[in-house]
């Protein structure tokens, strides 16, 4: 299967240029023959905009049916960051929608990043585990994908592929350069890991957006600027070179 990713700056609350991007997007995703695009965090409204609570849209509101549009438009799935709203509550969620447009899977962040995301959003409580396409897979924001132990129940599930939208900003090139790869080694999961670029506020994204294959790997990986990557999934693993962890490890 092969994947593509977008590492675009923030629409910083301009939700109709940013869907206009993301349709962009999506058609040059699709042209490369991907099936499933993975975009920034909270792409809509934008991650670090000071009035998220108010402009956060319920699951299947105005933004997400748009965005079923583009994918049924281009023939090419997303994964989109979004402000969910349900009812008093707001999530940090993503939602992932098919070539045809149909919803896949949705999900809520359960590791909130600063105090920050703990003052907007409530936490999620469950994984979101799904079929993409003959391949199992997960959807995970930002943060998450630094817990190992959420990497490890989700490859005890057999997880295979983990589509994670993130904001990953100054100084925390670490997890670009490091963290992901890590996770993805040590599991045997491939990763795609999208990400800004540029400045929002008074954040500095550290872009570095990658795909890392179940080796630890990058299949490719964005510099500092507006990037679209594309990586086709490997489907023949060698064995003798994926971790047993899941096996070996003695809890003492």
């Amino acid at each position: 299967m092969r994947l593509a990713l977008w590492q675009t700056p923030s629409p910083a609350g301009d939700v109709e240029t940013g869907l206009a991007e993301l349709g962009a997007a999506l058609r040059a995703a699709a042209a490369q023959g991907a099936r499933m695009l993975v975009v920034p965090e909270v792409l809509l409204p934008g991650y670090n905009q000071d009035d998220i609570a108010s402009l956060a849209q319920p699951r299947g509101g105005a933004w997400t049916t748009a965005v079923a549009d583009l994918c049924a438009t281009a023939g090419c799935g997303v994964t989109l960051g979004y402000a969910e709203r349900d009812g008093e509550r707001v999530f940090n969620a993503a939602i992932a929608f098919d070539g045809a447009g149909a919803e896949v899977a949705h999900y809520r962040k359960i590791q909130l990043y600063g105090p920050r995301e703990k003052a907007i959003y409530g936490p999620g409580e469950a994984y979101a585990v799904f079929d993409l396409e003959g391949v199992k897979a997960a959807l995970l924001i930002c943060y998450d994908v630094e817990f190992a132990p959420h990497i490890a129940a989700l490859a005890a599930q057999g997880v295979q592929l983990i589509l994670c939208p993130t904001a990953n900003m100054m100084p925390f090139t670490h997890v670009v350069r490091y963290t992901v790869s890590a996770m993805a080694a040590n599991h045997g999961v491939t990763i795609v890991y999208a990400n800004y670029c540029g400045v929002e506020g008074d954040l500095t994204y550290v872009g570095g957006s990658l795909i890392a294959d179940p080796y630890g790997e990058p299949l490719v990986q964005a510099g500092t600027g507006p990037a679209l990557l594309v990586a086709d999934m490997p489907s023949l693993l060698d064995p003798y070179r994926l971790s047993t962890q899941g096996t070996d490890f003695r809890k003492i």
